[in-house]
């Protein structure tokens, strides 16, 4: 690769841990990633069960904001989440981590989204 090219460019931008915290972003990622994707490529009735069973909680008649909730707590459940917050965006596209130097947000499937916006009838 020719000096100055894009090797120098990408090294650039590489981002350090300033923090313990900084250092268990990966993992917390990568787990919440994982509990995503027991629910990303179901259809909205079939979230809707899986979130019902998992939870425990009766899914009829619920909110968006009863949804962004269930859809949070599968998300999060068993993960360790060593100082990190995280939340659903206002927009219901991405799931936020913050407490770190830095902020990092995953993105949703679009049937989640659909999910998370019209219930099981999305």
């Amino acid at each position: 690769m020719p000096r100055g090219g894009a090797a120098a460019t990408l090294s650039s931008v590489t981002l350090h841990p300033r923090n313990t915290t900084d250092l268990s972003l990966a993992p917390v990622a990568a787990s919440i990633d994982l509990n995503l994707q027991e629910l990303r490529d179901r259809g909205p009735a079939e979230i809707d069960q899986a979130l019902a069973v998992k939870l425990n909680v009766d899914p009829r008649g619920a909110t968006p904001a009863d949804r962004r909730d269930w859809l949070l707590q599968a998300a999060l459940r068993d993960v360790n989440l060593h100082d990190w917050s995280a939340a659903i965006t206002g927009d219901d596209a991405r799931l936020r981590l913050e407490g770190g130097s830095v902020t990092l947000e995953l993105g949703l499937s679009a049937t989640l989204l659909r999910y998370l916006q019209l219930g099981s009838a999305g």
